[in-house]
């Protein structure tokens, strides 16, 4: 599973590049915290999987990593997803090294 850093994020958002931020968490957590991704709680990945692009770089995240991992060996083993990368250590890696003012619980 390919996966990217906070570091290596800002870098491609601050660049502008053409790619796709999903967030698997649920709809409580995302409106609490986000960093401007396209909500699709993990329960609907499959059944949303047509919103995911595959033409373009595409860039899953969670609280901590573990279900953004999760939707990814989904969607790879049933749709053949190859352009998902996994974001370390999810929004609190985020709030962590990026933006301290992002208050994740």
């Amino acid at each position: 599973m390919k996966e990217i850093t906070v570091q290596e994020l800002k870098q491609k958002i601050d660049n502008q590049e053409d790619f796709q931020l999903i967030d698997v968490r649920e709809e409580f957590e995302y409106q609490d915290a986000n960093i401007g991704g396209t909500l699709i709680p993990l329960g609907n990945i499959l059944l949303e999987s047509d919103k995911i692009s595959k033409d373009k770089d595409v860039v899953v995240h969670c609280r901590s990593g573990k279900r953004s991992a999760a939707a990814i060996m989904q969607l790879e083993q049933q749709f053949g997803f190859t352009n998902l990368a996994n974001l370390q250590g999810g929004i609190l890696a985020w709030a962590a090294e990026i933006d301290p003012s992002l208050k994740v619980s």
